[in-house]
């Protein structure tokens, strides 16, 4: 795309300019006669579109009277772009080429093209396969222990413990290789394929098996497909939407691990005690068909440039692009007012627009691996990522025990506790992504981090029902928030690091969040049944883990860390109110 703006008249031609600095008349060209320029000349006909608008100026109007011809003289604006798609401009006062295309493009786009490649449709999908993940990855919670004993297994709290450690290790063996290949092979549509195929076999493996080794085995494969969706799914939003959204478009993806935590134990519940065992796992295999469909659909940003269209690109109108390049034109000069035809150096002022995206720059896995871990801010998404999942994975097993202990809770009230618990954390991705893009990582990651810990150390207190809810709800809501500031923060990183590609520092998000969903059922067990006060310890883990994971936001997060700008403001501050009492003497 080239735009630009200079002198102009209604009608092509020469303008006469009273003026100490110019003392020959100036030709001008006209909208009509700058686009047929562009489109005919300087590129083959109908291969560029191109939109001119002659706006009037106060200075031109002082220095240049009406021709005789009656033509007036203005600042010519104009847009270049190639061709892609008709664009109806009828009336908007703009000049437009044909809607010819070059040779190429003439065969016919692919069916929804413009919504199957959008960020939107990209993030719905996603959002979608995040969902599924966590149905799938909590229906057996429910169900499990009740199978387990009809199959003759004693000691079945502990074999669920294992099935969930046995997902969580799915995630951190696969995660690694997932994410090199993802990115050596610049595709993402195909592994969110193989990933779906995978927890299909995984299901019906889980809902067919008889040996425990089985469910063993069925779990790790249900963590295969589940880091698929984490980092090709994540990676493949960052492709698609414009950097100033992708906090957003996080934040709205991974509002659906919320919305599945919600919906699994209780529907797979309900439906265990209607149809049987097997009837939870049908209801995901028929999610994961959905999600499927889903998948197929979509069309990478890299195959949607073959057609001209890119989902990437900000979304302003041209008639916004027109305004702003006049709004920000300066004065006009004599040597930016003579068009470049005179010269013959119009040719070299064109740029061609690739029809598709770079190639990106190969690095061995060892100089990869150099860079991100010489990052800091990586660093800080990474341990940040950790302490999450450690916090969240910490008290699933002991929270069910905690409200049995003290309220004589049964199952089915433990889940709506639960539920009541983990629905504002929907919102809380929804909206910590959007002010991630209007604020910067660090503040909003600093905030959510501040706000959940005093409502932490309020859990631990032994109040009401009520309550409890509530502070367990808004401690939730508080640390959610940090889950779109990492993301969006690793996907600066790989903006900034050559070589280090998308899928690379997602595979290092969901590693860390891998291990920390396995260290942390462990670690919250233990302490729940070894202290005196187990409940308590959790809760107080959970502070500090909070303070770790704050420090190293403030301190390492964003461009400039939020530790770094509040020192520059205070030395600002202190040097504005020291130097007028230095002045004085």
């Amino acid at each position: 795309m080239l735009f630009g703006s200079h002198a102009g008249r209604s009608i092509k031609g020469h303008r006469a300019v009273k003026n100490a600095w110019r003392t020959e008349p100036m030709f001008c060209h006209s909208p009509e006669t700058w686009v047929d320029l562009w489109d005919g000349v300087v590129f083959p006909k109908g291969t560029v579109k191109v939109e001119a608008h002659l706006r009037k100026s106060k200075q031109h109007e002082e220095e240049t009277p009406t021709g005789e011809d009656g033509a007036w003289s203005g600042v010519l604006v104009w847009l270049d772009r190639m061709s892609d798609q008709q664009v109806d401009i009828e009336g908007q006062g703009m000049a437009s080429t044909s809607d010819d295309r070059s040779p190429k493009e003439q065969q016919p786009l692919p069916w929804g093209i413009h919504w199957r490649c959008s960020s939107w449709f990209v993030t719905f999908v996603i959002w979608l396969g995040i969902t599924t993940d966590l149905v799938i990855y909590s229906v057996i919670i429910p169900i499990m222990p009740f199978q387990l004993e009809h199959l003759g297994y004693s000691d079945v709290s502990g074999l669920v413990g294992w099935l969930l450690f046995a997902y969580s290790a799915g995630i951190v063996a696969f995660t690694p290789p997932i994410a090199v290949l993802s990115e050596r092979f610049n595709n993402r549509q195909i592994p969110l394929l193989c990933g779906q195929l995978g927890i299909v076999g995984a299901q019906i493996l889980l809902m067919e098996a008889s040996k425990y080794w089985l469910m063993i085995l069925a779990r790790v494969f249900q963590g295969f497909s589940s880091s698929i969706i984490w980092v090709a799914g994540l990676a493949l939003i960052c492709d698609t939407a414009p950097e100033s959204s992708v906090g957003r478009q996080l934040g709205i993806a991974m509002s659906g691990a919320s919305i599945g935590s919600i919906v699994g134990p209780p529907v797979s519940g309900e439906l265990y005690s209607a149809f049987g065992f097997r009837s939870p796992f049908i209801f995901g295999i028929i999610l994961t068909m959905i999600d499927l469909v889903g998948r197929l659909l979509i069309i990478e940003r890299k195959h949607a440039l073959r057609w001209g269209i890119d989902p990437a690109a900000p979304s302003v109108s041209p008639e916004a692009v027109v305004e702003a390049v006049a709004d920000a034109a300066p004065p006009s000069s004599s040597k930016e007012e003579t068009p470049d035809t005179e010269k013959g150096g119009l040719e070299h002022a064109v740029t061609p627009v690739s029809e598709s995206p770079a190639v990106p720059h190969r690095i061995s896995l060892i100089a990869m691996l150099g860079k991100l871990l010489r990052s800091s801010r990586a660093w800080a998404a990474c341990i940040g990522t950790l302490i999450y999942g450690v916090i969240i994975s910490s008290q699933e097993p002991s929270l069910p025990l905690y409200l049995q202990a003290v309220w004589n809770f049964n199952a089915s009230k433990v889940g709506l506790v639960y539920i009541a618990a983990v629905i504002p954390t929907v919102f809380s991705s929804m909206l910590a992504g959007w002010l991630v893009d209007k604020k910067g990582p660090g503040i909003v990651g600093a905030i959510s981090l501040s706000f959940a810990i005093p409502w932490f150390v309020l859990l631990s207190i032994h109040k009401s029902l009520a309550f409890f809810i509530v502070v367990l709800a808004l401690a939730y809501f508080g640390v959610t928030g940090m889950v779109p500031v990492v993301s969006t923060e690793l996907a600066s990183v790989s903006r900034r690091l050559d070589g280090v590609g998308l899928a690379h520092v997602y595979g290092a998000f969901n590693l860390a969040y891998g291990l920390g969903s396995a260290v942390g059922p462990i670690i919250g067990g233990q302490m729940y049944d070894r202290l005196t006060n187990g409940w308590t310890a959790i809760c107080l883990l959970a502070v500090g883990l909070c303070g770790v994971a704050l420090l190293c936001v403030v301190c390492l997060a964003g461009d400039v860390p939020l530790v770094t700008s509040l020192r520059r403001t205070f030395v600002r501050g202190a040097f504005r109110c020291w130097r007028p009492s230095a002045d004085s003497h």
